[in-house]
């Protein structure tokens, strides 16, 4: 896992024996053991960790008004019993321009104004929520839907 993986050497004379995954990757889900020894003392724990993965299809860059379809997975056990879309903290509704099918959200016509912070929240039948936010960038023309810009002659115009 070099060199996504450190360990802060300072923090294990303060008994903090902390490992660093960065970026973490779907494949690094599972169950992590660190062991310590010190004089003929041996400590150990188990941390299990879990990875949550939005997709985007097609993959990025995504151009205004071409369909998308936003896929979010986890790594966790249980059932999943629902997906939900949060677009700035508010829930999205699935009708019209966005579509939810099997936990994935379809936008059919995207649009400048979509993009930017999504959040996808997976519950599981355990009652287990897990969420995570993914950014949106689309590219597009961000200005008036019937742009005039007027100049005078001999000035420059953008």
């Amino acid at each position: 896992m070099r060199p996504r993986v450190s360990v802060q050497d300072s923090a294990l004379r303060n008994g903090n024996f902390s490992l660093r995954i960065d970026p973490v990757r779907s494949e690094d889900a599972g169950l992590y053991e660190a062991q310590v020894a010190y004089n003929t003392e041996v400590q150990s724990c188990q941390v299990e960790l879990g990875v949550i993965t939005v997709t985007l299809s097609p993959p990025s860059p995504v151009v205004e008004n071409e369909p998308l379809v936003l896929s979010c997975n986890s790594s966790h056990r249980a059932s999943l019993v629902e997906t939900c879309w949060f677009r700035n903290g508010c829930l999205v509704p699935t009708s019209g321009t966005f579509c939810s099918l099997h936990g994935a959200l379809s936008i059919l016509r995207p649009a400048m104004s979509d993009a930017g912070s999504w959040r996808c929240q997976l519950r599981y039948s355990d009652n287990e929520i897990i969420s995570t936010t993914y950014d949106l960038q689309i590219l597009g023309f961000d200005g008036p839907m019937n742009p005039v810009v007027y100049a005078s002659a001999g000035s420059a115009a953008d």
